[in-house]
């Protein structure tokens, strides 16, 4: 197998891409198997406030537009109890990117519920998840500071953080993270390694397609090992394709093609540490089944309640069609836990005491979810 420290991007970029592909899959194969696993998850958006305007985002709502909320209390253990009810073993709470420092009317809205910062309230939001309900909390709140982070991983089997990208070029304006404090790279890297030092099972990935460059692509796939190298803390990686959608700043810029992806998906697999899953979602393409091709080991967090909040004009894939279909390729769809099975058998470094009694108590020996969906239990075919 090729040196991933050889794998620059003129090396990865002049190998054509079926070589690439069978490489990578090689790379999957011989770690993963044949299993490629999904998340059964309720998403929760807690506020979809956020100091950060990105180009590419609909999901963020300025405090005056009538559609900019805080989730109640009362709202998110409803949304939890749903997807407890429907099979969900993981709550994923994505939200804005502290709304406060920048805005009053989220200051005001935070402090009707009787909280100064929005990290406070999504701890104590997290604690009321565990105390209710028998779902594991996995926390997407961006970039945060070590005391952040150390707040939250009682309350949370896991963390995540898109990096997005290393170009600092996309802060300028007229690029997608222009006046985005927090997408600034040192931050989002800083926060990264935060999560390393305090140990936390932590999910970070690219967003492609928003005006990088392949060798910037590359950059940051390497970054990422690096830091995996140094802490042993992420457990999987996303790699996401920029989706146009009407009225956001980047309405009109091209989409990465399906081939952007799977040399990208491919080039993640053979940079990345074998033990490091590959991720990419399977509702931001129709033929999102070619990424299994590419060295993908995993299609992500699925929700049988809730949309996709972040990309609500791409429907999740049905799970019983997805199952069918991943098994026509020879492999096996399985449910898996928030927690990657690796994580949990290393609970005593990884997770609280509270978080991994529970997760422990859902998982199969093999670490696996242990009440797999009827639909996902599927036998692999030739």
């Amino acid at each position: 197998m090729t040196d991933p420290l050889k794998l620059t991007a003129d090396a990865l970029q002049a190998l054509d891409l079926e070589t690439l592909m069978a490489r990578a899959r090689d790379m999957r194969d011989s770690h993963w198997g044949k299993t490629v696993t999904y998340s059964r998850k309720v998403f929760v958006p807690l506020t979809n406030m956020c100091r950060d305007t990105c180009g590419y985002c609909t999901f963020v709502k300025h405090p005056d537009d009538p559609a900019a909320q805080l989730m109640s209390p009362q709202q998110v253990l409803a949304s939890a109890k749903r997807g407890e009810a429907k099979g969900c073993k993981e709550l994923l709470f994505s939200l804005g990117e502290k709304p406060e420092k920048r805005y009053e009317k989220a200051r005001a809205a935070l402090a009707a519920y009787g909280y100064d910062t929005l990290v406070d309230y999504l701890s104590d939001m997290c604690r009321l998840v565990l105390d209710e309900t028998g779902l594991l909390p996995h926390v997407n709140a961006g970039s945060l500071t070590e005391d952040e982070l150390a707040q939250l991983k009682p309350v949370s089997a896991s963390m995540g953080m898109m990096l997005e990208t290393t170009s600092r070029r996309l802060m300028k304006k007229g690029m997608a993270h222009y006046a985005c404090p927090d997408k600034t790279p040192v931050q989002r890297l800083r926060t990264l390694e935060r999560a390393g030092r305090l140990e936390i099972p932590f999910t970070t990935g690219l967003l492609i397609g928003i005006g990088e460059t392949w060798e910037e692509r590359i950059e940051a796939l390497h970054a990422i090992r690096e830091s995996h190298l140094t802490y042993s803390h992420v457990q999987e990686v996303i790699v996401q394709n920029f989706q146009a959608k009407p009225g956001i700043a980047m309405e009109h810029h091209p989409e990465p093609s399906l081939q952007d992806m799977l040399k990208t998906l491919a080039a993640a697999r053979l940079i990345l540490p074998a033990d490091v899953s590959l991720q990419a979602p399977p509702n931001l393409s129709a033929r999102h089944l070619e990424y299994l091709s590419a060295g993908i080991n995993d299609w992500g967090g699925i929700s049988p309640v809730t949309i996709d909040f972040i990309n609500p004009q791409h429907e999740w894939p049905e799970i019983r069609t997805l199952a069918e279909n991943t098994a026509r390729t020879g492999h096996q769809l399985q449910e898996r836990l928030t927690v990657y099975p690796a994580y949990l058998k290393r609970s005593a470094r990884f997770m609280a005491p509270e978080l991994a009694q529970r997760a422990k108590a859902q998982a199969r020996a093999d670490g696996l979810a242990l009440q797999q969906e009827e639909e996902t239990c599927l036998t692999t075919t030739a």
